[in-house]
Order: structure tokens, then C-alpha cells, then sequence
């Protein structure tokens, strides 16, 4: 931070790079946030299921991973990415959900593998499994929901883009000026 001529502070000029990788910083922030929460949400329905009914480990998994992610889009819609488009609200949701259930397959497919594959079904071992596999899905849906889902205003970035550029050349001494 730089003082003005009247002692305030004034905020240096980033890079157009610089802004978007804070953008995707604090993006990041924001999905883990939510995605934190909604592991949490996964967990605790699952471990519920397992202890208080008689399905199998991975349809627990399943129905714990469909409660997540009803709660992760209302997250993601109203928090993470309440900025982004909505005007296509249907289109919106069908693909968060074919995404999701992508991830859920992800998820499970890792649990059933442990389980099943390789006979890892103590609650200890599907809890660790469980895990894995939502960490690895979490990678797939933050691509994707970035991606094709809540997709950024075209003309958001192109705004941020050209007042950075106009801070900048401001800046620039001018051919034939004399810099101090």
C-alpha cells in the first residue's frame, strides 16, 4: 500500500494474472467452506446409517452422499458462487446434479472397491475409505462445477480485466513526458 498525497492509503494496481489467481484463491476458500461442511453432513448421515439400520455399507454411503449434496448446492448457490449467472436455473441444477452423481459414483466406487474388492469393511476402514473417496470426487466436482455449472459472467472478468489494464496504463508516463 502506497499514501497518497493526502495521507490516505491507496491500493496498488495487480496484475490481471494476480487478480485471478485471488479470484481463484478465495473461490477455493469458499468451495472448501462449503464442501467442508457437506463432508461433515456426509459423514454424520452416513455413520447414522450404519449404526441405526441394516443396509449395506455403500447404499448408508449412497443416501449420505445424496443428503450432502443437497445441502453442498444450496451452499454453492447461495455462498460459494451467489455472483455467478442465474439466469438458467433449471439448466443450472440438472447439471449440478449429473456432475454430483458423478462424484457420488466416485466416492463410492472408491468404498465399494475397499469393501468389497478388498474385504476393508470394519467402520474404521469404511470411514477411512468413505473419505478417500469423497476427496477425490471433491477434486472432479470442483473442476466441474467451476467448469459448467455456476460459470462466471462473461462480462464480469472482462470488466475486472479492463480496469486493471486502465489503472496501469494511467500509471505509464507518456511519450515525450519527463518522470520525476
Amino acid at each position: 500500500m502506497e499514501r497518497g498525497s493526502s495521507g490516505s492509503r491507496t491500493a496498488t494496481p495487480r496484475s490481471p494474472a494476480r487478480q485471478r489467481v485471488d479470484r481463484l484463491v478465495r473461490e477455493a476458500a469458499k468451495f472448501g467452506a462449503v464442501g467442508g461442511a457437506g463432508v461433515l453432513v456426509n459423514l454424520l448421515v452416513f455413520n447414522l446409517m450404519r449404526h441405526t439400520t441394516d443396509l449395506q455399507v455403500v447404499r448408508a454411503s449412497v443416501i449420505a452422499t445424496v443428503v450432502a449434496i443437497a445441502f453442498n448446492y444450496v451452499g454453492f448457490r447461495y455462498f460459494t458462487y451467489r455472483d455467478r449467472d442465474k439466469s438458467g436455473r433449471t439448466r443450472e441444477l440438472t447439471r449440478f446434479l449429473l456432475f454430483s452423481m458423478a462424484g457420488l459414483v466416485i466416492e463410492n466406487g472408491v468404498l465399494y472397491a475397499a469393501t468389497y474388492g478388498f474385504g476393508w469393511d470394519s467402520p474404521l476402514q469404511s470411514n477411512i475409505f468413505k473419505f478417500v473417496g469423497i476427496g477425490i470426487a471433491t477434486l472432479f466436482r470442483f473442476w466441474a462445477y467451476r467448469s459448467w455449472v455456476f460459470r462466471a459472467l462473461p462480462a464480469e472478468e472482462a470488466v475486472a480485466d479492463a480496469e486493471s489494464i486502465v489503472a496501469t496504463e494511467a500509471k505509464k508516463p507518456r511519450s515525450g513526458q519527463h518522470v520525476p
